[in-house]
């Protein structure tokens, strides 16, 4: 192991702090062939290379930093069936029959989620139910429509609970009422990814930490290019998402990477933790800026938000963040922050999901907008699946019609900047 690869760690976060690492990853030296590279080690790639491994494929992952480095280690730790757009968005971009077939397929990458868990014992604290809140009337509008909507024409079961029956549950004074789904809900998001990550290296895929991309060479037999190495493969995957940089230049012109952050609580002990949230939910508001949040494992609240659409670091975030906090629970008035992190998800400009083929052996997927860890997964599968010779999944993704962000390289983050302080208040205001 190199010094080099010695100093490869996780950024501060409480998932770092409670999760058990991988051993570390050689980085990638010399020349070596493969049937399949992937650059990138979180749930997107570690899902495609587990199915193909056990599939008989010869697979090597690049990762730049650690296995879950990015955002599928990073994040809010919420399994939410749908996509980041919404199902409205998807019926209008391809119609109702195509976004069922989407929104069942999210459903199913719930059921592998689970399977995989199961399947290689990972540990990464599972717990059911997740919850969607309104607070102003057209939110709590919206919201009993999307009630009827799932259970009327999508079939999948979820409850609307008016503001009482909400409330024997969440310990708080904010919100209308929740849309409760009991399918989709929360895990330790890093130790997930580590878990994937040890079933595809137990499966036989080279995973390469440490590795950065810094070339792709198209062709008949894709090169990937490190600074010490290089992959020959017969097909590749693209799976850096926002932190995908100089490699595909018309995939990151559709594809804007946005800061959201996270803070932690010490802990509360068991009695006072349920008393938030007796059922251990996960919760999310429908605000544009969003509030998100949960209970760690070790009955500490995990509450997310804050979202910084020019990549830069909000001032005084631990404040802010502390806030909003109070704001959802002013019991905890007395309590501060030990853990505060953030990281980069990536958004495209529908919020639909962008998934497909650059060429017929250049496969990509991105625009997970806010509804990774559940889509990332799925993404990766169904570009497993393609590879094999069963392309109808991938194919219904890549019917949706995605276009750059507008102002391009020096101008989209400013614009995206305004269009979204338009968004806040609407949020604030009605």
């Amino acid at each position: 192991m190199s010094p080099a690869q010695d100093r490869l760690t996780y950024p501060d976060s409480w998932y770092a702090a409670s999760a058990t690492p991988l051993p570390a990853q050689p980085a990638l030296e010399g020349r070596i062939e493969a049937d399949v590279c992937i650059l990138g080690a979180g749930y997107t790639g570690l899902s495609a290379a587990l199915e193909l491994a056990e599939a008989g494929y010869k697979v090597v992952v690049l990762e730049a930093e650690r296995i879950g480095w990015g955002a599928s280690g990073r994040n809010g730790g919420q399994a939410i069936a749908g996509f980041g757009c919404g199902e409205a968005k998807l019926e209008a971009l391809i119609g109702f029959d195509d976004a069922k077939k989407m929104f069942d397929m999210s459903v199913d990458g719930l059921r592998w989620l689970r399977g995989r868990i199961d399947r290689h014992g990972i540990d990464c604290d599972w717990r059911d139910g997740h919850a969607t809140v309104p607070i102003k009337p057209r939110q709590q509008r919206d919201v009993e429509e999307a009630v009827e909507d799932f259970n009327t024409r999508y079939g999948h079961p979820v409850q609307w609970w008016d503001r009482e029956r909400l409330r024997s549950e969440l310990a708080s004074d904010r919100y209308l009422g929740a849309m409760y789904d009991p399918v989709s809900g929360h895990l330790h998001p890093l130790a997930y990814a580590l878990g994937l990550g040890r079933a595809a290296l137990d499966a036989g895929v080279r995973i390469f930490e440490g590795s950065r991309v810094t070339e792709l060479v198209r062709g008949t037999r894709p090169v990937l290019k490190t600074a010490h190495g290089e992959v020959v493969c017969d097909t590749a995957i693209l799976a850096g998402n926002a932190l995908l940089r100089g490699i595909a230049p018309e995939l990151e012109s559709r594809m804007m990477p946005v800061g959201t952050y996270i803070a932690a609580t010490p802990p509360l002990g068991e009695a006072r933790a349920r008393e938030l949230i007796r059922n251990d939910m996960a919760v999310a508001d429908t605000n544009w800026a969003l509030d998100y949040f949960r209970l760690g494992r070790d009955h500490r609240l995990l509450f997310g938000g804050r979202a910084s659409y020019s990549t830069m670091t909000p001032p005084n975030l631990r404040g802010v963040m502390t806030r909003r906090m109070h704001r959802v629970f002013p019991q905890l008035r007395d309590v501060g922050i030990e853990y505060l992190w953030g990281g980069m998800i990536d958004i495209s400009l529908n919020r639909a999901p962008h998934w497909g083929r650059l060429s017929p052996n250049l496969y990509f997927a991105q625009g997970f907008s806010g509804h990774g860890l559940i889509a990332a997964g799925l993404a990766g599968t169904v570009m497993a699946e393609a590879i094999r010779g069963q392309s109808e999944r991938l194919d219904l993704f890549a019917k949706i019609r995605h276009h750059p962000f507008p102002g391009g390289r020096t101008l989209r983050t400013p614009l995206l900047v305004a269009a979204m302080a338009w968004y806040k208040l609407r949020d604030a205001l009605w």
